[in-house]
């Protein structure tokens, strides 16, 4: 328990937030009176108020006699008095069936649905970050004919993405020569990922026979090609922030952001670190080292493939956001997104 902070400044506290998140005015002591359950006088909380903002975690505006959380209130807020409110389960069975990959044609679709779910269940921005390469394995690789020296490559990654390349090659394949390239890669080289193929294909290649290593050198390479030039990260739903009060009045501030959304790498940083951290991650404010989200919220989750983390999708909203709502999204968000993407 914070120093200084007892149980009825706790209840107090989580009061105040609760109903400046809900109405998005100053909370005054009469509210307080009113909705804290507390049997305490107006001048004991008006003490209570008065020792919160000496330490930090409210503050007063000019304008009003109330008082706002500031950043280190939601973040005591958040992980010490929050009471999450789990999902409906008729709402995970709907979120289910969109997020169905039986629906959807591949991984770049179930992703862009995620982030839109994200932005449609809070109002919010929704971003999901694709899998990085380094984290993406080869599931498996075909090589048809389509005419002489032309070969359709076809390269299916474990999260479900399918990438189709040409292939221009010097000499012309027969349909038996395709499949024995096919079979070998496969039983050599699926559920690895590329760098590792890589690697090892630069090792094996002088013992392989010549025509096979060049195939499968050039499949290599395709697949690099077409894995690389994929978007980093998925955003929906910006023009929602529009809406928020607190974000639309500073035009400036608002430009920033949507600096960040175009720009994407301190974004991309940022879903990188949350992504090391394996955990759900709750950046309040200027804790996200981002200045352009000094006055938002964003709540990120890991997602997985095959039990392996491979991305980190999340929502950004401004600080006055109902957490015990958001949180509960972005979890069960994730767990969707991983089943169905490991069922792919």
């Amino acid at each position: 328990m914070q120093k200084g902070l007892d149980k009825r400044a706790q209840i107090l506290l989580k009061t105040l937030i609760e109903h400046y998140v809900a109405e998005g005015q100053p909370i005054g002591s009469r509210t307080l009176l009113q909705h804290s359950g507390l049997d305490v006088s107006p001048a004991t909380i008006r003490n209570v108020m008065s020792d919160l903002e000496n330490l930090g975690f409210v503050a007063s505006p000019h304008t009003s006699a109330g008082r706002i959380p500031t950043q280190r209130g939601y973040r005591f807020f958040v992980d010490t008095l929050l009471t999450v409110q789990p999902l409906e389960s008729r709402k995970i069975e709907q979120l289910q069936s969109e997020l169905n990959p039986a629906k959807l044609g591949n991984a770049q679709e179930l992703i862009s649905t995620a982030a839109n779910m994200l932005s449609g269940l809070t109002q919010f921005a929704g971003v999901v970050m694709l899998p990085k390469r380094s984290s993406l394995a080869l599931k498996h690789l075909e090589f048809l004919p389509l005419a002489e020296k032309r070969i359709l490559l076809i390269i299916v990654t474990n999260d479900g993405n399918v990438q189709n390349r040409v292939l221009v090659t010097e000499k012309a394949y027969s349909a038996a020569e395709l499949i024995q390239a096919s079979n070998y890669f496969n039983a050599h080289y699926a559920g690895q990922t590329f760098e590792s193929v890589q690697a090892k294909l630069n090792a094996e290649l002088k013992t392989m026979q010549s025509d096979i290593s060049r195939l499968m050198a050039a499949a290599v390479e395709a697949s690099n090609h077409a894995l690389g030039r994929q978007d980093n990260v998925v955003i929906a739903g910006e023009r929602n922030l529009l809406q928020v009060d607190e974000l639309s009045t500073n035009v400036t501030k608002l430009r920033k952001l949507f600096d960040l959304f175009e720009q994407r790498t301190s974004l991309m940083q940022l879903l990188d670190y949350s992504q090391k951290a394996e955990t759900m991650q709750i950046f309040i404010g200027n804790e996200a080292g981002v200045s352009p989200l000094d006055e938002c919220s964003m709540v990120t989750a890991p997602y997985e493939v095959d039990g392996q983390i491979v991305g980190t999708l999340g929502v950004i909203g401004p600080t006055r956001m109902a957490y015990e709502r958001v949180i509960p999204i972005v979890d069960v968000t994730a767990k969707l997104l991983s089943s169905a993407l490991s069922n792919h």
